[in-house]
């Protein structure tokens, strides 16, 4: 089985303070059902596996953009292969460093 896991240290600690963001961004609209966890596994299975996020940049954005992009992965992730569906791409990808992780 492929290892869909496979972020620096410091993507990890970004990817921690997006998914702690994104978490109180849920709550603070009434969605209660959000796992920290889950949001912060999608991004780096997406990260990591064909759609680079410029992690920095998703993490300064502003909250409808920023939003655009956790939700959109939440949704069109394949959680077997860590790749999105060709439907969606997050406002955040890095084409500079496509095919990099894999």
């Amino acid at each position: 089985m492929k290892d869909l896991f496979t972020a620096t240290t410091e993507e990890r600690e970004i990817i921690e303070r997006i998914a702690k963001r994104a978490v109180a961004l849920y709550r603070k609209y009434g969605n209660t059902d959000v796992d920290e966890l889950d949001i912060q596994m999608d991004l780096e299975a997406c990260h990591c596996n064909g759609c680079p996020l410029r992690l920095a940049d998703m993490e300064q954005a502003d909250n409808f953009n920023f939003m655009h992009d956790i939700s959109g992965i939440n949704a069109h992730l394949n959680r077997n292969t860590g790749e999105l569906s060709k439907r969606f791409l997050p406002r955040f990808f890095d084409a500079s460093k496509e095919g990099r992780h894999e």
